[in-house]
């Protein structure tokens, strides 16, 4: 199920991270619909493996680090450079939500709730409704993280135990840069990696950066303070999570690795059209048949929007209650839905495939020759 990634040249005006806050969603009535469509049945996934025990590497000495690390410099970026970003929207409501499942958190051999968040839980600790992971608001701009939309002089935490590897200005482009759209930002390498691949998260926009390049941070250490710094619209926190790399070319969605609330869930999707090509802007409506409550989310699916391996997902939506949901997806002036269960702790999938409809069933129910990948932390390579 692997997948090659094209970058057009407008790739190089990609991430960034102006940002707008949006209400997020607050209960509402139940909405009456109607379809010409059967309903498919949730299907359950077991337990399957117990959370794993993360691997540190031992210490070095530092300028063995900073070695490394300059090695590991994102490559700079093409210029001229020249960003747009939307108006912001008015600023977001804080809303209770559970504690968090302990890091590193992997119920299954196929989810990776390796971090923790960035935010503490006393504060909006959750993305933008509006903006996340490989979202399109103009032209050439794909969004490679999440927004966090917090006040500035709110503290950053590391989201897990690593070495800095970056704190400053030039991330984007790989050299000290007052200009650079990241603003001040943080990079950790982390201890532990992936299917044999290193973790990288990144922090951006930050007021005040409190950490040295090559200074080894424990999770939730504070980082900075939250700003406004960059390219954007208003203070929040841009987070990343990248693999292999640390380049934002080979980003992953972020809330398919940061830990949920207890008792909630994520809900992920892979939308195609009848061909198998990915849609990507596909408005696609959740409504919780608890409570009524309604969420909208849009798939993704261009440049360094990048899939996860087992889900090839390209749409996911994080923190909602466990319980039992209807999604509806419009495709080709006709209204499929299915109902859907999320259980807590993990991520609960369907597929869509065009007018074949949608699947309930897991990734690797759907492909005979898929083979489980290892999800065990691994020390950095």
């Amino acid at each position: 199920m692997s997948r090659s990634i094209f970058f057009a040249s407008s790739i190089a005006l990609l991430i960034l991270t102006g940002c707008r806050s949006i209400t997020p969603t607050t209960p509402s009535q139940a909405l009456v619909y109607s379809t010409n469509t059967p309903i498919s049945s949730p299907t359950s996934r077991p337990e399957e493996t117990a959370p794993p025990t993360a691997v540190l590497v031992a210490d070095e000495e530092i300028d063995e680090v900073i070695q490394t690390i300059s090695q590991e410099l994102p490559s700079p970026a093409p210029d001229p450079l020249r960003f747009i970003f939307p108006t912001p929207g008015p600023a977001p409501v804080s809303a209770w939500r559970p504690p968090l499942y302990p890091t590193p958190w992997a119920p299954t051999q196929y989810d990776h709730f390796f971090f923790s968040r960035p935010i503490a839980a006393d504060e909006v600790n959750w993305p933008l409704a509006d903006y996340r992971y490989g979202g399109i608001f103009l032209p050439g701009i794909v969004h490679t993280g999440i927004d966090i939309p917090v006040g500035r002089g709110t503290p950053v935490l590391a989201a897990g135990p690593g070495r800095v590897t970056w704190a400053g200005y030039g991330l984007y482009r790989g050299a000290l840069d007052p200009t650079d759209p990241y603003g001040l930002a943080v990079t950790i390498r982390h201890d532990f990696g992936y299917q044999g691949e290193t973790l990288y998260t990144v922090y951006g926009h930050l007021d005040q950066v409190d950490v040295l390049l090559g200074q080894r941070v424990e999770a939730g250490e504070v980082l900075g303070l939250s700003g406004a710094t960059g390219q954007v619209t208003g203070p929040h926190l841009h987070f990343e999570v990248r693999i292999g790399k640390n380049n934002y070319f080979v980003s992953r969605n972020p809330e398919l690795w940061l830990a949920p609330p207890q008792g909630w869930g994520i809900l992920a999707a892979r939308i195609t059209n009848s061909n198998g090509n990915l849609i990507r802007g596909m408005t696609v409506t959740v409504i919780s048949q608890t409570t009524g409550q309604t969420w909208y989310v849009k798939s993704y699916g261009l440049g360094s929007a990048n899939s996860d391996p087992y889900y090839q997902e390209n749409l996911v939506i994080g923190d909602l209650p466990a319980g039992d949901y209807v999604v509806w997806l419009p495709y080709d002036d006709t209204m499929y839905d299915a109902e859907i269960q999320i259980f807590p702790g993990m991520v609960n999938y369907f597929s869509f495939r065009g007018k074949n409809g949608i699947e309930t069933e897991p990734p690797d129910a759907l492909d005979s020759e898929f083979v489980p990948p290892d999800t065990t932390l691994t020390p950095t390579p």
